[in-house]
């Protein structure tokens, strides 16, 4: 997504709705859809963000789009994150680790950061 006012914060407090149940849309296969608030916009006229997820401990933000510039994702988009999905979702700890490491994945918040 280009320049936009979407904010760590608002990545971070997306996961933390999807914890507790508040996905907008199940796109099968490890990846689901979730508006996001963006500045003064709210959430209807905000981002809409694509994760690769289990729903348990792991929250990749893989896609996003506002929602003025686009209304979806197409079918090959959908094929092409589900294949991400399961690549990331299989990934060990220490994968990871140095994924992140070599800029390669970035972490934004996790749950023992102040």
């Amino acid at each position: 997504m280009r320049k936009t006012e979407l904010t760590e914060k608002a990545l971070c407090d997306a996961v933390l709705e999807m914890i507790h149940g508040l996905i907008d849309a199940d796109l099968g296969g490890g990846i689901i859809k979730k508006r996001v608030g963006i500045a003064d916009r709210g959430k209807r006229g905000g981002a809409r963000t694509v994760l690769a997820t289990n729903k348990n401990d792991r929250w990749f933000f893989v896609f996003g789009f506002q929602k003025n510039a686009r209304s979806n994702i197409n079918s090959e988009e959908k094929e092409a994150l589900k294949l991400l999905a399961d690549d990331l979702l299989s990934m060990s700890a220490t994968a990871l680790d140095l994924a992140c490491q070599k800029d390669e994945v970035q972490e934004i918040c996790h749950e023992n950061e102040k």
